[in-house]
């Protein structure tokens, strides 16, 4: 039971009828494979237990390290450099322009401000101080993927919304204006910039709403920013948005592959529910099928989503990637990333543990 489960509240958002999609059938959109029916039992028996039943440690007995970024920090940040924000939230700076991945800074990743997971620590930098944005890159509209009042205040601040099919029907429905909203199907590419979007398959769910579960479509990222002189290779970034592991991994390398950097979703798992959250184990070999260089777990370190200890996904990713030889980015949060040549990561975690 993750906070994508928790959508409960009904919404009014006029939703489009993108019947003309491979992934829509009878107006709800699909996984390749389909999911496996829960069932009302099960569903409530995941809903209790979430509630009622967690075990201790699912959150951190110290406070979170955080390195604070300022604007002048950011604007002097060379081209290629990333910063984790928190959770899935990633902001990238390429071509002198800045890109946001599923910008979250509420304090809880909820329908409601005061129920629903509440973030261990505040973003490196407020919201008001980000610098203007080339554009937002949105993968789903899960309430810790797509926050309301973000995007609303991103609106006049960002040149570009780049999102899936009928989630950016939302944000015209929030007051994003329409001529900057972009929708994507999967494999359908988009250039901004001098950049080259490409929204593709993942396996997972949408929904913010009882009554609206499937009727906006999930997706994975290709970010390539092509090479700019005879010396440089060009850069090929992969995020993963939320995800059961599945063959589109394999297919998705095969067609963009190698990759310089992987974001792939490592947090708010459970066996039960592996389907549309992979496991550690199944991250890694993600990673392997898109042929990347490095591995950057995201979806971990910001919000109690799951029934695992909080420092889990860490310590699992860490040994598993020793044991295959692949390198690991861990940057704390705010603290840069060199995409073309990131730097190995250190285990802040564990100093979020009492002796």
């Amino acid at each position: 039971m993750s906070a994508c489960t928790l959508s409960f509240v009904r919404t009014s958002q006029p939703l489009a009828d993108h019947a003309a999609s491979p992934q829509s059938v009878d107006g709800r959109f699909r996984n390749a494979t389909p999911r496996p029916a829960q069932g009302l039992a099960k569903t409530a028996t995941l809903f209790w237990d979430f509630m009622f039943n967690k075990p201790a440690g699912t959150t951190p007995p110290l406070p979170t390290p955080v390195l604070p970024l300022t604007r002048a920090d950011l604007d002097a940040a060379p081209d290629r450099s990333l910063y984790r924000l928190g959770h899935s939230t990633l902001l990238i700076k390429l071509r002198g322009g800045f890109w946001i991945t599923d910008p979250v800074f509420a304090e809880r990743a909820s329908p409601v401000g005061w129920a629903g997971p509440k973030r261990w620590h505040a973003p490196p930098i407020a919201l008001d101080d980000l610098p203007p944005l080339r554009g937002v890159v949105l993968s789903h509209d899960h309430y810790d993927h797509l926050d309301r009042d973000t995007v609303v205040a991103l609106a006049e601040r960002s040149e570009v919304f780049l999102a899936p099919l009928g989630v950016g029907d939302r944000l015209v429905a929030w007051g994003v204006p329409r001529d900057k909203v972009r929708q994507l199907d999967w494999w359908q590419s988009t250039e901004f910039d001098g950049l080259r979007f490409t929204a593709t398959p993942a396996q997972h769910f949408s929904g913010r709403g009882l009554f609206d579960g499937d009727r906006t479509l999930w997706a994975s990222w290709v970010i390539e920013d092509p090479a700019s002189s005879a010396g440089d290779a060009g850069l090929k970034l992969f995020f993963s948005g939320d995800t059961g592991y599945f063959d589109g991994f394999a297919e998705i390398g095969r067609r963009f592959g190698p990759f310089d950097v992987a974001a792939i979703e490592t947090g708010a798992y459970d066996a039960r529910w592996a389907f549309v959250h992979m496991l550690p184990e199944q991250t890694l070999q993600a990673h392997l099928d898109l042929q990347a260089r490095v591995l950057l777990p995201v979806h971990n370190g910001t919000f109690d989503l799951a029934m695992h200890a909080w420092d889990d996904p860490f310590e699992r990713v860490s040994a598993l990637a020793a044991d295959r030889g692949v390198v690991l980015a861990t940057p704390r949060m705010g603290e840069r990333v060199d995409l073309k040549a990131p730097q190995p990561g250190t285990a802040w975690w564990r100093e979020m543990r009492r002796e």
